[in-house]
């Protein structure tokens, strides 16, 4: 896939800036997931479950959506590739897996959302359901870390499907 110039900065950019936006929104949501579940206060616990679903409606799927799609992008208009290299591959496929539980995550976020907007929550109320929110999310921003990790130090093992090395060109030498 051929690129702009303007067009290759702006992509690997956007991926980062999206991706870094994800582990620091993920990283608020568990700040506001420990407060839900340790607070004695009424008002604060409810507070935390109803910001929690804002900022997991609009600001962490969208940014697992967008660094997802980015990523795509990226690897298929560079030389990594998306299966040349394990650790792109293994990046992709912590991305996957992460977008997929926090769409399945969803569903309980939100209902805890409700749950907390209807009624005050005694510490425990929802125990099980609350910690499950916790536990998620620290795995969440485990896992984005160690996908991060992967694209700092770029493990070199390649995959059977990595691209030989071009021939020389007829005139050239590979010898110094």
């Amino acid at each position: 896939m051929l690129m702009s110039p303007g067009l290759r900065k702006f992509v690997p950019t956007t991926h980062v800036s999206v991706s870094v936006g994800w582990i620091g929104a993920l990283a608020g949501f568990l700040a506001l997931a420990i407060t839900g579940l340790i607070s004695q206060d009424a008002l604060t616990v409810r507070s935390s479950y109803l910001a929690m679903d804002t900022i997991n409606r609009f600001v962490i799927v969208p940014a697992a959506l967008l660094s997802l799609a980015t990523g795509i992008v990226q690897t298929l208009s560079t030389p990594w590739g998306l299966i040349r290299h394990y650790w792109v591959l293994f990046k992709f496929l912590i991305i996957v897996t992460a977008t997929f539980m926090l769409l399945l995550k969803s569903g309980p976020i939100s209902q805890m959302a409700s749950i907390a907007a209807e009624t005050p929550l005694a510490p425990a109320d929802m125990r099980g359901l609350r910690l499950s929110i916790l536990g998620h999310a620290a795995g969440g921003l485990a896992v984005l870390l160690w996908a991060m990790a992967l694209g700092m130090y770029k493990p070199k093992a390649v995959t059977p499907y990595a691209m030989p090395p071009k021939p020389s060109r007829p005139g050239t030498s590979t010898t110094t």
